[in-house]
């Protein structure tokens, strides 16, 4: 009389398992940005907001070991060294 399920609403279309995918996949995924979160791993894919980690190297850096291997000559330095700061 109702089609499949017998009432009203039971299996519908058969799209359900979709939404039901969806919810589980997005219940999974809080968590996982939870545990990430209070874990310490930067947001945003990694990037770090603020100050550098240390091994990697700012643009400052960069520039002093150009001008250290003679890449850029005292002139360039100076100029580049005002425009990062």
């Amino acid at each position: 009389m109702w089609g499949y399920g017998g009432y009203p609403g039971s299996w519908g279309f058969g799209f359900g398992w979709i939404f039901m995918i969806i919810f589980w996949g997005l219940i999974i995924w809080a968590i996982y940005a939870l545990i990430r979160g209070f874990s310490g791993h930067k947001c945003c894919g990694g990037h770090d907001h603020g100050g550098h980690k240390q091994g990697e190297k700012n643009a400052m850096d960069i520039l002093k070991e150009r001008y250290a291997k003679g890449e850029v000559n005292k002139e360039d330095f100076e100029k580049m060294k005002k425009d990062l700061e």
